[in-house]
């Protein structure tokens, strides 16, 4: 990663840089003047210079800074001069821009200001669309204006040809006084922020700069760009009140804090937009402290309230720019800075050091910990030898401490700063040294031993425990003259580490101490320096800018790892190397490890009479969300959630989840045991992270306990948590099994549950609101499987993805997912909105409808306003990566404008417009992407709508597995070579018909049927294992007046579902006469179907009554399927709504059955689907 600066100022108004490269501040030498503030982007810095006027640094770099000016000279023919300048009066100027509107002769252009320079005088340009022109770069004309051509004809009338010259900007790397304009401003700045860099590539080196002025009015600096670094005026944006600081992000973020305390936010801030187009107020973090500072990035918020605390806003995004809620966080600053990639420094407030905050990564926005950047600025003497004997000093005797020390001494001890440590970085060291006192450490053998064999915290390193271990003594060393010395004057350290026999030659009777009888130094250090030195005062930093400087979590940066910190900590140690042999060492610890033995077998010895006092482990781990009450008014609110998790004396884990909350200044809570949670649900949510949890008692009522976290990667730590306890407590490891039932919610996530075989037991199956779902890593649009273990998936691009056997990815790490088996799996989905328009006698068709009629822009339904600006991806995870377009694939068809037509809203449109249509329509489309990890691997290269793989029953086997698939384009397809083995199989196969198809399903028999896209079926004869693409199509009729969409088949069942969503049974089929012979009616409101290798049913159903409303979506499992009642008798509601596709066709488990205690047929366990008429079913041939 090439080299970035990061800026700072002083309170002396001296303006620094640190490179990530570098060592040390790096003084702006060409800065005349003092300064106040800065503000930097990767290419330039912008300054407020104490004289009120704004001063711009652009970085030097190998692509110059010019810019081309241009003008045209302008000629008419007449009869007598030929080709001359008088013109007609009505003509362009002599000299003018390409449009002849304005004037500009060649001795009117002036240089911006003193920054810039000529590279040369004007010439002709003589090309002309990339070819030469003749002699004098003329381009000829019939008249102005027109279309000019190089060569002269016969009624060329006028001609003209452009001048050139070129200007370099040459104020490099220095500080250049940005010019005033012609009208001055009304008071001088007093903030400045830029950046907006990534709103739009072009034009190139784009930027946005804002600035504050002292009356509270902001300004915005126009026409900044890569030929035009300084820009070219001011304008001044309209304020809600008065603003004293102002933040500008890398995208559209855009904060300012108000006098009053509060935060306002533009909206709107676009690529045709930049400015924005209207403020909104945040209030701040504190209700009774103001704020005085605020700093964005890309997806960050940061502020500082006037009590110097520190503040992180969550929820911010694009889609969100307002947030969603304060959280304070752990040091007191006097100003932060966002720089790129939403990397964060400060300005402590006790010392005023610049903190790099640490852990900053883009699913951890708000760090870990903050860490002092402590490095000399330029011009401070480095440190000498002498100075290394200071360091020595600090290090061994915990007197004087040096910022060679402190700077990795914090690195360790912040590692483990929890919440209970509100000030980590509190530890900061000031940079004077102090002359130390006469001071003799004293150590003992027997102290030292004592040190190692104690218990430390995990953290702490030798550099913490040292100071503890010795034992300090005053002591006066006597000068020559017997004067006391002064503190310039030697003196001398004594660090006693070895046994007498080791003798040491003593400098004078200042080391004929009572300390010395049984233990001798091992070496004398003066803690003086060799000349008079002092070093120079700390720094006092008022100001700093991270806008250019780019870092993130795993650059290695040298600021921690500096030689100027650590070289003279090194030399010290060095230069002191303990006279201690390896056999006294390998005593030592031998007395050490038999010391421990014999505590450690006296100590378990006294206690062996006693019984276990703990039967089992318990631990809790809590945290602050979000939670979506469950009466009304229904609304977020705040509150502590808790997992408590327990195991037993053989291993068996459990927990309980609380959530816990206050209604009416009473302490409440809500509770969950783990085992009886059902599912964990991500939520489709522009503004939160939340989640869904679900008990069966909440599945019956569709009201699940809806939480949402702060941060994306909180939410996912949870549900990865959640998933692994509940897994455990249901002792469910690995992969899915080869019975397992798959399903796809509407957002794409999947999910599997393994089936019991009192599932489908009769008469009493286990009711399917208590099946158990866990979710694996990936998004599809649909999924199928069988009981080889053999799994296709579709993604929404219709991209066939092949199971590969893993488990976990996406959120899921460590023990919740596989090690091997994970790819990275992406996904494009299109976002839709309608454009509606009426027609009236005056204008036509416009964009203002009847007050009764739908949104100008809208949804498909045109119940929900969708325009193109409000209009996001379907969450967070998605990008766009295209614009909007009109959409010309309408299944009913389009004009050449892409218009719909019809006589009112809503009604049945068609592509062409009639007499009798008075609204139209047309379909806008843009695409979005998800990028994500999973244990899913491509099947290249053909794109599919749908798939289908045999499944046999439990008694049967094949070693080649059948799989047909249907194209986007309708074509059917026979996949070869499919095996457990190599579940992508080989290649395809294309099977003929005489129109496009969109569904397919194959029996356990290889009996395959197909919906066409007319929604009629067909059946394939002939399918066998010698004849893999069958014999011919029979065309099957539909029910009457209905369309087919769908259709699953089973052992000895066909199900279909039409366009209607209702749901139809194929009566009379049978070896013999595979076709059937007549449609059953069988329920409605049913959005898919899919049936098994023994029969079962399962449906994805709409309008299914809950507690709170009818819910779209939600597992059905049809109860009583026998061989005698092949059609079953009743529904069973499992997990919903939000649910969009389910496959049963790998569960080929035999039902466990179980004596009937009673004749009667089976009850429906709940209430059945919404406008079922069971008996009254209509049949069709």
């Amino acid at each position: 990663m090439p080299s970035s600066l990061l800026w700072a100022v002083d309170v002396h108004g001296r303006v620094y840089s640190l490179s990530t490269v570098g060592q040390q501040w790096e003084l702006c030498r060409d800065a005349h003047l003092e300064f106040k503030r800065v503000t930097a982007a990767q290419q330039c810095c912008w300054g407020i210079g104490c004289d009120n006027s704004i001063y711009l640094n652009v970085h030097a770099s190998d692509v110059p800074v010019r810019y081309k000016e241009e003008s045209y000279e302008n000629q008419r023919w007449n009869p007598v001069d030929g080709f001359s300048e008088r013109l007609l009066p009505s003509d362009r100027w002599q000299w003018s821009d390409v449009t002849g509107l304005q004037h500009q002769p060649l001795d009117g252009f002036q240089l911006p200001s003193s920054s810039w320079e000529w590279e040369g005088d004007w010439y002709v340009d003589e090309n002309f669309e990339g070819e030469p022109t003749e002699k004098g770069g003329w381009t000829y004309a019939v008249d102005f204006p027109a279309t000019y051509t190089k060569d002269k004809k016969w009624n060329s009338c006028v001609r003209r040809r452009r001048w050139l010259r070129y200007r370099r900007y040459q104020a490099m790397d220095s500080w250049a006084k940005i010019p005033s304009q012609q009208t001055t401003l009304p008071d001088p700045f007093s903030d400045i922020s830029c950046g907006g860099w990534e709103v739009s590539e072009e034009p190139r080196g784009r930027l946005s700069l804002w600035a504050v002025s002292l009356q509270g009015k902001v300004w915005y600096r126009e026409g900044i760009q890569h030929h035009s670094p300084e820009g070219s005026v001011w304008e001044e944006v309209p304020l809600p009140g008065e603003v004293v600081q102002i933040s500008c992000g890398p995208g559209d973020l855009l904060w300012a804090v108000l006098w009053e305390g509060q935060l306002i936010v533009r909206e709107g801030i676009g690529r045709d937009c930049p400015k924005g187009t209207s403020w909104t107020v945040v209030d701040s973090p504190s209700p009774d402290v103001g704020a005085i500072h605020v700093s964005v990035g890309v997806n960050v918020v940061w502020a500082v309230t006037k009590d110097n605390k520190v503040w992180f806003r969550r929820g911010v995004n694009s889609h969100n720019p307002c947030g969603s809620g304060w959280i304070s966080m752990v040091g007191e600053m006097i100003m932060v800075n966002v720089g790129l990639n939403d990397q964060v420094w400060g300005i402590s407030c006790e010392d005023r050091a610049v903190s790099f905050r640490q852990g900053v990564t883009s699913s951890e926005l708000s760090g870990k910990t903050w860490k002092i950047i402590s490095l000399p600025r330029d011009g401070e003497r480095s440190h000498s030898s002498a100075s290394s004997h200071q360091s020595a000093g600090c290090f061994f005797s915990g007197e004087a401490r040096g910022q060679s020390v402190v700077s990795d001494v914090e690195s360790d001890t912040e590692k483990g700063a929890t919440s209970d440590n509100p000030e980590p970085f509190s530890a900061s060291v000031d940079q004077t040294f102090d002359p130390p006192k006469s001071r003799i450490p004293k150590v003992t053998s027997d102290s030292f031993i004592s040190e190692l064999v104690s218990d430390r915290e995990p953290s702490k390193n030798i550099r913490d425990v040292t100071p503890a271990v010795l034992e300090e003594e005053e002591f006066t060393a006597p000068s020559a003259g017997g004067a006391t010395p002064s503190p310039l004057d030697p003196q001398w350290s004594n660090v006693d580490l070895e046994e007498a026999q080791v003798q040491q030659p003593q400098p004078g009777p200042a080391l004929e101490s009572s300390d010395t009888c049984s233990l001798s130094s091992v070496a004398t250090y003066t803690l003086a320096l060799e000349d008079s030195y002092v070093a120079d005062e700390r720094p006092l930093w008022a100001w700093m800018s991270g806008g250019g400087c780019n870092v993130d979590s795993h650059s290695q940066i040298s600021w921690f790892n500096c030689s100027i910190n650590t070289s003279t900590l090194v030399q010290s140690v060095q230069s002191m190397t303990l006279s201690v042999t390896p056999a006294q060492t390998a005593a030592w610890r031998r007395q050490i490890l038999e010391q421990l033995g014999e505590r450690s077998k006296r100590e378990m010895d006294n206690f062996k009479h006693y019984e276990q006092a703990v039967e089992q482990s318990v631990w809790v781990k809590k945290g602050s969300m979000q939670w979506w009450r469950d009466w009304k008014p229904n609304k977020w609110v705040d509150v502590q959630f808790a997992l408590e998790q327990f195991s037993g004396p053989e291993g068996h884990k459990d927990g309980i989840l609380f959530v816990y909350y206050n209604f009416y200044e009473e302490k409440k809570y809500l509770h969950a045991f783990i085992n009886e949670i059902t599912i964990l649900v991500p939520v489709l949510n522009e503004a939160k992270h939340t989640f869904a949890i679900y008990t069966p008692q909440r599945t019956q009522q569709r009201w699940p306990i809806r939480l949402a976290a702060a941060t994306e990667l909180e939410m996912h730590d949870w549900l990865a948590l959640l998933s692994v306890s509940c897994c455990d407590s249901r002792g469910i490891q690995g992969p899915p099994s080869k019975q397992a039932i798959w399903s796809i919610t509407c957002k794409g996530d999947i999910f599997v549950s393994e089936p019991s075989p009192a599932l489908e037991a009769t008469p009493y199956p286990t009711p399917c609101d208590q099946m158990y779902w866990r979710q694996v890593g990936g998004h599809l649009r649909l999924v199928e499987c069988n009981n080889t273990g053999v799994v296709w998936g579709i993604g929404y691009d219709h991209t066939a993805w092949v199971y590969t056997g893993g488990y976990g990815g996406g959120f899921f790490q460590g023990l919740s997912s596989s090690t091997d088996n994970i790819y990275t799996q992406t996904d494009v989905k299109n976002v839709y909105i309608y454009e509606n328009q009426r027609w009236n006698p005056v204008t036509g068709y416009t964009s203002r409808g009847l007050p009764t009629d739908r949104y100008m822009w809208s949804d498909a339904s045109g119940l929900h306003e969708r325009t193109k600006t409000s209009t996001k991806p379907p969450s967070p995870q998605w990008t766009w990566v295209s614009d909007w377009a009109v959409d010309y694939g309408v299944s009913e068809g389009t004009d050449r404008e892409g218009w719909q037509y019809a006589a009112d809203f809503p009604a049945s449109y068609h592509g062409y417009k009639t007499m009798k249509d008075f609204v139209r329509r047309r379909r806008w489309v843009r695409k979005c992407k998800l990028t994500t990890t999973g244990p899913w691997q491509e099947v290249p290269p053909i794109a599919l709508s749908d798939v289908t793989i045999l499944s046999c029953s439990a008694e049967g086997s094949v070693d080649v597995v059948p799989l047909w698939a249907i194209s986007n384009k309708g074509d059917v397809l026979c996949r070869l070579g499919v095996t457990a083995l190599t579940p992508a199989g080989t290649s395809w196969l294309h099977v003929g018909t005489d129109q496009a198809f969109k569904s397919i399903s194959i029996g356990s028999t290889s009996q395959v049927w197909a919906i066409a896209k007319d929604g009629s079926a067909f059946y394939r004869g002939s399918v066998s294992a010698q004849r893999p693409a069958g014999d011919c199509w029979y065309h099957i009729p539909s029910p009457a007046k209905q369309k087919l969409k769908q259709v699953s088949v089973g052992l000895t069942s066909v199900y279909a579902v039409d366009e209607n969503e209702n749901l139809w049974y194929r009566q009379r089929v049978t070896p013999s006469y595979p076709q059937g012979s007549s449609w059953e009616h069988i329920s409605n409101n049913v959005r898919k179907v899919s049936v098994g290798p023994l029969d079962q049913v399962w449906i994805i159903a709409d309008k299914v009554q809950g507690s709170q409303g009818l819910s779209r979506g939600t597992v059905c499992h049809r109860l009583g399927v026998q061989t005698v009642t092949p059609k079953g008798q009743s529904w069973d509601y499992g997990i919903g709504g939000g649910w969009d596709h389910i496959t049963v066709r790998g569960n080929s488990m035999e039902p466990t059955r179980l004596p009937s205690l009673t004749s009667t047929p089976i009850p429906a366990l709940w209430s059945p689907l919404l406008d079922i008429n069971a008996e009254a079913n209509s049949s069709a041939t």
